[in-house]
This record gives C-alpha cells, sequence and structure tokens, in this order.
C-alpha cells in the first residue's frame, strides 16, 4: 500500500437521512460540519468544499461555500461549491483531498448537503433532471427514474435476467440499515414485499429507486502531522482518489450498459492507492436504482459484464458475503440525499474502518453522477 503523503480522515459527522421540513439548508450543513470538526479535536479548517447538486433549483440557493462558511462562522475561509450531479459530494471529497495532499492547505473540511423538502411534487423530478441531457434527453421528458428504467429493461432483457433477479440489491440494503441510527429507512423487506411493490416506471419498482431525502454529512481531512494526539485508537487514510467522465446523452455511448467512467476512477484509485481489488474489504456503490449497483459491480471488476446480478443473487453481496456493499443502507435505504452522498459513503466507511478490529481493512466508495457520467472513487483503509 502506498503511505506516501498520507491524508487521514481526522473528523466525521452527519445529520439523520429523512426529511427535515424544519431546517433550512445552512442548518443541516452546519449540524454536520460542527459534530465533524468536534470529532477531530477542534482542528480548524482553512479551506471548505461543498458538494451539493440541487440548491440553486430547490432552494432557490447558490453560493453554498460563502453561505455555510458565515453561518457556521469559518470566515474568512476559502470556500466553494462543487457540483457533479450525484457525484458533487464525491467530487467535493476528492477536492479536498487534493488541496491537503498538494501541501497548500493543512486542513480542510468537506461538506455535503442536500435540501430536497425545499420544493415538493414535479419541481422536485424536474430538478433531478437537470443530470441528463437538457437538450436531446429532459426535453423529451426524459427523467434520471425513466432513464435507468430503460438501463433496467435493456440489461433483463440481453442477459435473460428474471423480474426478481435485482431484488437481492434493495433487500441486502435495507437490512443493512437496520443498525444504522441515521438511515430514513431501518427495516429489513422480504423478497415478497418486493416483488408486490409497485411500478415506477416498468420494470424498475418502488424498491428499485432510492428516496430523495435531507442530509448533510462532513468530513475533516489533515496530514498526520496535524492531528491531535490520540483523538482516535484508529486512524483512517485516503489511499487513492479518482474522477472519471463519459458521454452524457446514453445514445452517443458505445454501450449503455457499461459504466466506463465507473471502471476507468475505480481502476485509476487502485493503482494511485496501490492495491489490488482482491484487497478491498467492503465497496459502497452509488444504487440510486438496482441497475446501478449491478453495471457498477461489473464495472469495478468484482464481476462480468452480465453477472452483476448473479453476484446479488448468490448472496455475494450480504453483509457475510463476497465483498459486502450498502454497509449502512446505501442510499436505497439510508436515503438518496442528492450531492451529498459521496460525504456520507466516506463517514459510513471511515466509521466501519475505525470500528474495525484489525488495522489494513480497505474500502472501496464510489458515486456517479447521472448514468456514471461522472464516477469518482476513494480507497480507504485503518490504521
Amino acid at each position: 500500500m502506498n503511505k506516501d503523503n498520507d491524508i487521514v480522515i481526522a473528523g466525521i459527522g452527519q445529520t439523520t437521512v429523512g426529511e427535515h421540513w424544519q431546517f433550512s439548508i445552512r442548518e443541516l450543513a452546519h449540524f454536520a460540519l460542527e459534530a465533524a470538526i468536534k470529532d477531530a479535536g477542534g482542528l480548524r479548517p482553512q479551506a471548505l468544499f461543498v458538494g451539493n447538486m440541487l440548491a440553486p433549483n430547490l432552494s432557490k440557493q447558490a453560493h453554498l461555500g460563502a453561505l455555510i462558511a458565515d453561518f457556521s462562522g469559518l470566515t474568512p475561509i476559502e470556500a466553494y461549491s462543487i457540483e457533479a450531479a450525484g457525484a458533487s459530494g464525491g467530487a467535493a471529497l476528492r477536492q479536498g483531498y487534493l488541496a491537503v495532499k498538494s501541501g497548500m492547505i493543512d486542513v480542510a473540511l468537506v461538506v455535503g448537503v442536500e435540501k430536497f423538502t425545499d420544493m415538493v411534487d414535479s419541481g422536485v423530478e424536474d430538478a433531478l433532471a437537470t443530470a441528463v441531457d437538457s437538450d436531446y434527453e429532459a426535453v423529451q421528458g426524459l427523467t434520471p427514474t425513466s432513464q435507468a428504467a430503460m438501463l433496467m429493461q435493456r440489461y433483463m432483457h440481453e442477459f435473460n435476467v428474471p423480474a426478481d433477479g435485482l431484488a437481492a440489491f434493495p433487500l441486502t440494503a435495507h437490512a443493512n440499515a437496520v443498525d444504522n441510527p441515521n438511515a430514513m429507512f431501518r427495516r429489513a423487506i422480504k423478497e415478497s414485499t418486493y416483488l408486490r411493490a409497485g411500478m415506477v416506471s416498468a420494470p424498475l419498482n418502488m424498491f428499485d429507486a432510492a428516496p430523495p431525502a435531507d442530509g448533510a454529512a462532513a468530513i475533516i481531512l489533515t496530514r498526520p502531522e496535524f492531528l491531535p494526539p490520540d483523538q482516535h485508537p484508529r486512524n483512517v487514510r485516503i489511499l487513492g482518489s479518482a474522477s472519471a467522465s463519459d458521454m452524457l446523452t446514453l445514445h452517443d455511448r458505445r454501450d449503455p450498459l457499461s459504466f466506463d467512467a465507473a471502471r476507468h476512477s475505480v481502476n485509476t484509485a487502485l493503482e494511485k492507492a496501490g492495491v489490488t481489488l482482491d484487497e478491498i474489504s467492503f465497496f459502497e456503490y452509488h444504487d440510486a436504482y438496482s441497475i446501478y449497483a449491478a453495471l457498477s459491480l461489473e464495472a469495478a471488476g468484482f464481476a462480468e459484464r452480465g453477472k452483476g446480478w448473479e453476484l446479488a443473487s448468490s448472496g455475494g453481496i450480504a453483509p457475510k458475503g463476497k465483498i459486502p456493499c450498502a454497509i449502512a443502507g446505501g442510499l436505497k435505504a439510508r436515503g438518496y440525499p442528492g450531492g451529498a452522498t459521496g460525504v456520507y459513503q466516506a463517514v459510513e466507511a471511515a466509521t466501519k474502518l475505525r470500528a474495525g478490529s484489525e488495522a489494513g481493512e480497505v474500502a472501496m466508495i464510489q458515486s456517479l453522477g447521472g448514468a456514471a457520467s461522472t464516477a469518482v472513487t476513494h480507497i480507504l483503509v485503518s490504521s
């Protein structure tokens, strides 16, 4: 493993994921960052990177970097908003990582925040549709959900997947969320419940789509020399980070069922971290839709093309299976906090790595913008 220029996750914080009607977007962000700073022993950040997807559309608020720095008493630090659709949080984490790794920043604060309940009904779906191509897809009425349904239909047709072939993904997510106090849905579901669920956009049913929800998560990044003494019994380091992009419109891709950006970001992150896929202890994929989970497992190299669903149905992604995934419920059961997703993944992975019985456990987290038009992957390790 590469131990040069270690970047350490010194502090983590998060809010519950759900409908936070009573709090504004700045308040949610403040709750999470305040917890992260406290967890980091009071380290004062020099820069703030905010991952957000939809605040200009749903909350009518841009310029989140300055807004949150001001509200949280962090001025005059430099502060920015990072937008990459559903990968915004992962992209913000990468920018914070690069800032500290460069040596220009000693302590960085990364916040992911989203407030869906600032708008209701069709306005939310319209906002989410800004993640697809406006001129060629959204104008025809395409939404991320209907786009995922078309991918799922093509996948099931091409690889002879049965109607319940993807059921193991939401079943695993809901089972794992039971012990996550910050999850939106903390109840396991049965396969019979999945099969009775109503269709959202055939063949994608209610349990194949993650529920949009409010939430904020935060991380403090620094180098080992700036850590408070004996702050945590086990540190979590970021070994590798990579981001890649692909064509925004599915009809322009060589193969709509191949998440090329996801594959490229995984390979690059693994190379930079100096680890192999076999060393990964668990993988946090971006299961905004069940089909994304299958395609992400294939892109990462855990399954062959067209075989990702078999890995799920064979129990491969179960808590004690070949490659644990959605360890805290994933997007499906924890809830989908839009652009905050990547930071939630990092907080959840760091929590598990800190609690591990042995040092050296390796996690891989990946967040996607759209149908993997953007993919950001990080490799974390406990020490």
